[in-house]
C-alpha cells in the first residue's frame, strides 16, 4: 500500500511507519503538500548495484581516485640496499619510546 505522510507526521511516528515500510508499503514524504522523498524496503537488487567496486569505480572514473599499482613483487625497483634487522628493530623501539614519552 502506498501512504503519504508529511515530515511532522513522519518525525512524531517514525517507528510506527518504519514497521509500515518493513511490511511492504512504501511511504511518500511531503514537505509542505509537495513529495520530496519516498521511502520502501531495501531490496537486494538495490543494494547489490552500489557495491563498494562500483563506488571505487566511480571515483578513478571522475578523477577523484587514482588506483596505486598492483601489490606484486616485479613492479617495485629492488631496494639499493638493505639494512639490518638490529638496526631497524632499534629504529622502531626509538620511534616507539619516543611517543610513549608524550
Amino acid at each position: 500500500m502506498m501512504q503519504t505522510v508529511n515530515i511532522r507526521a513522519l518525525k512524531d511516528k517514525l517507528s510506527s511507519y518504519l514497521q509500515c515500510v518493513q511490511h511492504g508499503d512504501v511511504l511518500l514524504i511531503s514537505d509542505r503538500g509537495r513529495v520530496v522523498a519516498e521511502m520502501r524496503s531495501v531490496t537486494l537488487s538495490a543494494v547489490a548495484i552500489d557495491t563498494q567496486g562500483m563506488r571505487v569505480a566511480r571515483l578513478v572514473e571522475t578523477g577523484a581516485l587514482r588506483r596505486g599499482l598492483a601489490n606484486a613483487p616485479e613492479v617495485y625497483a629492488p631496494a639499493s640496499h638493505r639494512m639490518k634487522d638490529e638496526a631497524i628493530d632499534a629504529a622502531l623501539a626509538a620511534v616507539r619510546t619516543e611517543s610513549l614519552e608524550r
